[in-house]
């Protein structure tokens, strides 16, 4: 993907950016996350409705690794989907971590409940 098709992706507004993000994790059966070089996963706290934190969720490794830029402790790493439905989603639900799918470049975010990006998800594996 060239870099002029990367931007163009990121200046989308939040709701195309999430369709993208289903059509291509639909395709490809994997998400993809930052890890830390402890293995420990990017967390993102938002001060909206009294603060919050998410998980940030990309449909690639050229978008994760686009949002990490420069900071070399952050890597990207996919998680299949099948695991993503059945371990993450369930555990980030149990510890009360919402989910932001495909962050921006104006660092607008799709903000939700792990029930409704897995009910999505699995509503979007049914059409293939």
């Amino acid at each position: 993907m060239s870099n002029e098709d990367l931007n163009a992706i990121l200046e989308l507004d939040c709701e195309a950016r999430y369709e993208y993000f289903m059509d291509v994790v639909g395709e490809e059966r994997e998400v993809w996350i930052l890890i830390n070089s402890d293995e420990h996963f990017l967390k993102l706290h938002s001060e909206d409705q009294g603060g919050f934190e998410y998980l940030p969720l990309w449909p690639s490794i050229e978008f994760a690794e686009a949002y990490a830029g420069d900071d070399s402790d952050l890597q990207p790493k996919s998680v299949p989907l099948p695991q993503f439905l059945n371990r993450w989603l369930p555990g980030l639900k149990k510890d009360g971590i919402e989910v932001g799918v495909f962050p921006g470049a104006d660092d607008s975010v799709w903000v939700m409940e792990p029930s409704d990006l897995e009910q999505d998800l699995r509503d979007e594996l049914d059409k293939f």
